[in-house]
């Protein structure tokens, strides 16, 4: 097997440029490939013909094209499921939350998200398959709980002390941040060698709801959440993980009939996440998960408590 280039071999690359595009991320010839020439201007402070030139020498290098529908069929048969304890969730997603997928989450405070954040980065640690599975959780709103993971990690019958050291939490306080973490993840795989199988951010539209005010601020808040997407996306599809997220709504002013609730974010985060479920409270203290989005499952609700121990399917 032929060793793969490294981006100091490309046309161009001295030994300060490689600096430059390794300091913000750019290590690989993947990385070079799929970038625009405009990032790798901004990157390495280099011409537009060089930017140029750089990616199709790496795009050359990879043999980047077309493959069959047999390669993906074969590709999917690596895709993992984690399960919760509510067969009816687990049944609405397939079997479960997919790796190599991003699942997004939203519905207004309370509707569990969070609690179902938590609940994943105990089960995860449940994968036959896995060893050591690892979880990053980027908290940008302070509602990481050690205890809820204590609760869980009881009741599922695993060693409490294993399963918080498991789980790696980075607060995020603002969104340059935020994806600064998100981006930080392929560190801990391959230079720590951590067995990433989970990445929760919760929320995901927090920081950019607070920061970017007004219609004025609009386009370059969706820029920066797309990239910000993309990078997640990236990392469920390279390294087989799951991606968690949560959303915020808000209140349509608009809609008379039906439900006026609608996410945060518009269709770059719906156009981004693979499943998408909507939350909501149901009756009797109940939870009702809605599958709205999904490339290969039909749309359909489960019905659930959250409880101390986790989820309990309503009968």
């Amino acid at each position: 097997m032929a060793k793969e280039k490294t981006i100091e071999e490309l046309p161009g690359v001295g030994a300060a440029t490689s600096e430059k595009l390794r300091t913000v991320g750019y290590t690989t010839l993947m990385s070079i490939a799929v970038a625009s020439p405009g990032e790798i201007i901004d990157a390495a402070g280099i011409n537009e013909a060089a930017a140029r030139k750089m990616i199709q020498a790496a795009r050359d290098s990879l043999e980047m094209g077309f493959e069959s529908a047999t390669d993906i069929l074969a590709k999917r048969q690596k895709v993992e499921k984690i399960k919760t304890d509510s067969e009816m969730l687990n049944n609405l997603l397939g079997g479960g939350f997919e790796t190599g997928a991003i699942t997004e989450a939203f519905g207004e405070y309370g509707s569990g998200k969070t609690q179902i954040g938590h609940l994943l980065s105990v089960r995860v640690q449940m994968m036959e398959k896995e060893k050591d599975p690892v979880v990053v959780y980027i908290d940008t709103e302070n509602t990481f709980r050690p205890e809820r993971i204590i609760d869980f990690a009881k009741e599922a019958g695993i060693d409490q002390e294993k399963a918080l050291k498991a789980i790696k939490v980075a607060r995020a306080y603002n969104s340059d941040h935020q994806m600064l973490m998100a981006e930080k993840v392929e560190d801990l795989i391959k230079d720590k060698k951590l067995n990433v199988k989970l990445v929760v951010v919760d929320s995901l539209t927090a920081h950019f709801r607070a920061e970017f005010v007004g219609r004025g601020t609009l386009a370059e808040r969706q820029q920066k959440l797309n990239k910000h997407m993309h990078v997640l996306l990236r990392l469920a599809d390279v390294y087989n993980l799951c991606v968690y997220v949560t959303n915020q709504v808000m209140s349509r002013p608009d809609v008379f009939f039906g439900d006026p609730t609608q996410a945060i974010g518009g269709h770059v985060v719906a156009h981004a996440s693979t499943f998408r479920i909507y939350l909501r409270k149901g009756k009797k203290g109940s939870r009702v998960a809605k599958l709205v989005d999904s490339p290969n499952l039909p749309e359909g609700e489960a019905n659930f408590y959250v409880e101390t121990a986790g989820l309990r399917d309503v009968k």
